[in-house]
């Protein structure tokens, strides 16, 4: 059908809120009664109680009550607790204080006499990994992070591993995760070319601009919930098992959210822990989180320590992989990056043998979870620019290698056979090509102009992008405007906004009479997907085509029954229902809503499908009666899984004498199907640029291996990009062809527009300097040495500087 909104540019509602300010974020809400809480954190990597007296701090003017680990749940390694009198990193939380204000209770906390008995610790997975090497964690040092049920165990590699290994190169001892496919080893024996290096890629942390602060309180047996996070329904189930309570009894606010890349996708345990105070004190609890603390619980990336060897025939087909990589964790369970690495190279270069091995290693470092991209962003920039190495040795186009190895639709990757919905990485190599004008672009490289020397890159990067299996909920009122009720958070996307649109697509509604509610649960919310992976394009705007296409059934029931006829015989166009073929038979959506009011049952919401999830029934009691009510539970067909696929060419300039980059211009193509909304779209690859060029050649986070403490705890010390790092040419395209398995054509994109913008620049900058660095960040001493033949400060496999 010829859509009239998607693919349409729009203001989203609450745009004005935010520019004048008016927004209202966790820390901007007040309750009568409310008092503050401050966190005592571990000052050190490892450590265990062994004395605690709060008792002078108790007794100040103002203090109103205190909060230990043996009052709130434990949890078993490896999961993160909410307070501990093990901590097993720095910064995390051993107790909480409330007081009158924010001043007295930080005085209290330096009156709490605390005793610690500091234990070992390890920062370096391959450390730990050593014969004899330090476990982060009791129950062992392995986890298999996001990779099925594997159980935390003891994993130790022999020494003969680490002295086969040498320095450079990554020991390869036995891997709680292994497949294969295909014979690797009889495919390297008939390579034409093979290119095996070891990799590093940095931990970093998140640094959303809003600290996850977060005020709660108690009214009427339920808990109150502001928090900072990007989700919105997907918080409400964990949010009532951290507080025991039915997820009926939990109110989640969650209106705006100063960015969230991961970490914030899912219940922290800082928001369990100002509910458990409020409810031991009766008052309404507020905690700002500071920027230095939410370094520490704010979640960082996790890095790569890994070894990839690959085959390649003489035409420039990967014929053979082999990877190995080792995750650095915190001290949880963490996340499956190493697997979706292994995934993400797989489908991107289609090598017809490959074998994966990996561990996931639990240090004493900040919690690690998934960030922007996680896995396929770290993998693109260990292997496009090795890619590029294998080009140039066997005398082929860096463009041309990429496209001759990149899948069609009908690709079959990994041990599982696993498929895609859609695949139009070519299209999109073609149209950067274009647009980028590579042909004269890649005359450039190598060209100087004193000490300056141009670079040309051209980087790829996927992620998942889409699910299945969630609800949709729309109303149609007495006012007769349309209400698409969404689940979705609003992280800054405006993904919320975008796919609701489709709700209003279905039934014909002006978007001027239509109104998203979101944000907070009193509003009655389905249940969807977290805001992560780039999924809720894709899944959203299924939820929402569902529950509109059940609600326009409805309708066309109604005016049949009202007015006479076959439902068939009516439409939907304008806010009204209509006779086809009878201008007279009309029912407005106002009239329809007051009907439904009057016929309750079925059609106030009053009776709904059982199938729905139990926080998508906690929502039809709120909704009930409000007018026409319509909630599905998507369940269209979906074969595969959903690709957001991105290209980025990048041009910049170095200085050799001083290592500084600049970066001339930047063009990203993406493939995400159907275009939703184009000014989103053109954000999400700038958005995705930024953070691509901090991945590359900035963001990091660095320990002091002695005492484990962390040097980068505030902005100034990570340098996230500004406005300075970015280049004034940035052009943002897409492929536009729309993806089978979405109603619209729609799937995500905001991951891969990280990654292949850190791949494009770490591309250029080996195309400019001849090296080939093998980490990241690339930083300024890094390149400089390579200028001047030095050798490199660093062994091939450190981390954490």
């Amino acid at each position: 059908m010829a859509e009239k909104l998607i693919g349409k540019d729009f203001t989203p509602h609450d745009v004005r809120a935010k520019v004048t300010g008016m927004g209202k974020y966790s820390e901007d809400f007040r309750a009568e009664g409310m008092c503050y809480m401050k966190m005592l954190l571990c000052p050190m990597p490892s450590a265990d109680v062994t004395s605690f007296d709060a008792t002078e701090a108790l007794a100040m003017p103002g203090v109103l009550g205190i909060l230990t680990a043996d009052e709130v749940p434990q949890v078993e390694e490896p999961g993160y607790p909410m307070l501990t009198n093990k901590p097993r990193q720095l910064g995390m939380p051993i107790a909480a204080i409330a007081a009158e204000n924010e001043s007295i209770a930080a005085e209290a906390l330096e009156k709490i006499k605390v005793t610690y008995l500091a234990q070992p610790f390890v920062l370096d997975p391959l450390e730990s990994l050593y014969p004899g090497g330090t476990n982060a964690l009791e129950s062992g040092n392995v986890t298999g992070g996001g990779e099925g049920n594997l159980p935390i165990h003891d994993l130790k590699w022999t020494a003969r591993d680490f002295a086969e290994a040498g320095e450079e190169k990554m020991p390869m001892g036995a891997a709680p995760v292994e497949w294969t496919v295909g014979d690797v080893d009889a495919a390297f024996a008939d390579a034409a070319l093979i290119i095996d290096e070891p990799f590093v890629t940095a931990s970093s942390s998140h640094q959303a601009l809003e600290p996850r602060s977060v005020f709660s309180y108690w009214e009427n047996g339920k808990c109150f919930i502001h928090g900072s996070s990007q989700s919105q329904s997907w918080m409400m189930p964990g949010l009532a098992r951290m507080m025991d309570v039915p997820v009926d009894d939990i109110v989640y606010i969650a209106e705006f959210c100063g960015g969230g890349f991961g970490a914030k996708a899912s219940p922290y345990a800082v928001q369990g822990m100002t509910a458990f105070m409020s409810k031991k004190i009766g008052r309404p609890v507020m905690l700002r989180v500071t920027r230095a603390e939410e370094y520490h619980l704010g979640g960082t990336r996790p890095g790569f320590q890994g070894q990839i060897k690959m085959g390649f025939d003489a035409r420039g087909k990967m014929t053979a992989c082999d990877l190995y990589i080792v995750q650095s964790g915190g001290p949880n369970r963490g996340s499956g990056d190493y697997s979706s690495a292994a995934g993400a190279v797989a489908l991107i270069y289609t090598p017809t043998n490959m074998r994966f091995r990996g561990a996931a290693v639990v240090t004493n470092k900040p919690w690690h979870v998934s960030q922007r991209g996680p896995g396929q962003n770290q993998m693109a920039c260990a292997i496009e620019p090795l890619l590029d190495k294998a080009a140039k040795e066997l005398g082929i186009d860096r463009l041309a290698i990429r496209d001759l190895n990149a899948p069609d639709a009908d690709v079959k990757f990994t041990a599982r056979n696993s498929t895609v919905t859609s695949m139009y990485l070519k299209d999109a190599f073609t149209m950067g090509a274009e647009l980028f004008n590579w042909e004269e672009k890649k005359k450039l490289s190598g060209q100087r102009n004193g000490s300056k020397v141009i670079g040309v890159g051209v980087g790829t990067a996927y992620h998942s992008a889409g699910s299945n299996g969630f609800d949709g909920l729309v109303t149609i009122r007495p006012d007769g405007k349309l209400y698409v009720h969404s689940g979705v958070g609003n992280l800054g996307t405006y993904s919320y906004a975008g796919t609701s649109r489709a709700a209003a697509e279905v039934l014909g509604c002006s978007w001027e009479n239509t109104v998203v509610l979101n944000g907070d649960s009193r509003h009655g919310l389905p249940w969807t997907l977290a805001q992560f992976g780039s999924n809720s394009a894709f899944t959203n705007t299924r939820t929402n085509f569902v529950a509109a296409t059940k609600a326009k059934g409805m309708l066309q029931r109604l005016a049949a029954q009202e007015l006479g006829g076959a439902p068939e015989d009516y439409d939907v166009a304008d806010e009204t229902v209509f006779n086809t073929s009878d201008a007279t038979k009309v029912m407005t959506f106002a009239e329809a809503g007051s009907k439904a009011i009057e016929l309750g049952g079925e059609w106030d919401g009053t009776e709904y499908p059982d199938n729905l999830n139990d926080v998508t029934k906690a929502a039809m009691k709120i909704v009930k009666g409000v007018g026409l009510v319509s909630a599905a539970k998507d369940e269209l067909p979906k074969e595969g899984g959903v690709p957001g696929i991105a290209t980025g060419y990048c041009m910049i300039e170095i200085d050799t004498e001083t290592g500084k980059i600049d970066i001339l211009e930047y063009h990203s193509v993406a493939d995400c199907g159907t275009v939703m909304h184009p000014k989103g779209l053109e954000q999400q690859l700038r958005g995705g640029a930024v953070m691509g060029i901090g991945e590359a050649i900035l963001d990091r986070m660095i320990y002091d291996p002695q005492n484990g403490l962390c040097a980068t705890v505030g902005i100034y010390q990570t340098k996230p990009p500004s406005i300075l790092d970015v280049p004034s040419n940035m052009v943002m395209s897409a492929v536009n062809k729309p993806d089978p398995q979405n109603p619209f054509g729609v799937k995500g994109i905001g991951e891969p527009a990280m990654g292949c913008a850190a791949a494009a620049l770490l591309c250029a900058i080996s195309d400019a300097t001849g090296t080939y660095f093998n980490r990241t960040p690339v930083d300024p001493d890094m390149i400089i040495n390579a200028m001047n033949g030095q050798e490199q400060s660093y062994k091939p496999l450190q981390v954490n500087i």
